[in-house]
């Protein structure tokens, strides 16, 4: 429980110290709340190219390890295998996240 406390706090606190960068999305469609919110996200994050690995998935999911493994092997998670690695972006993540809740 400490632990996934930690996370939270430490990925709170990445996002709390982060300033908002200037990106710039011309569209002739309008944006609805829930891609609104994803490019807020993507604003404040200060590193979106990071790269979780299994673990990490399995923490902020607060699911065991053989259920984050079959999570990885999913076709629609992105994820890429390097080697025996299996990693995916912070960006990619949390859009797979946000499209997933209902």
């Amino acid at each position: 429980m400490e632990e996934l406390n930690n996370l939270t706090n430490k990925v709170l606190n990445e996002i709390q110290n982060t300033e908002v960068k200037n990106i710039v999305i011309e569209t002739k469609e309008t944006l609805t709340p829930e891609q609104r919110i994803a490019i807020d996200t993507i604003r404040r994050v200060k590193n979106p190219f990071k790269m979780l690995n299994v673990k990490d998935v399995m923490k902020d999911l607060n699911i065991c390890e053989t259920v984050a493994y079959k999570t990885f092997k999913r076709a629609d998670f992105p994820s890429i295998n390097i080697g025996k690695s299996n990693q995916v972006m912070l960006l990619s993540y949390l859009i797979w996240k946000m499209s997933k809740r209902v």
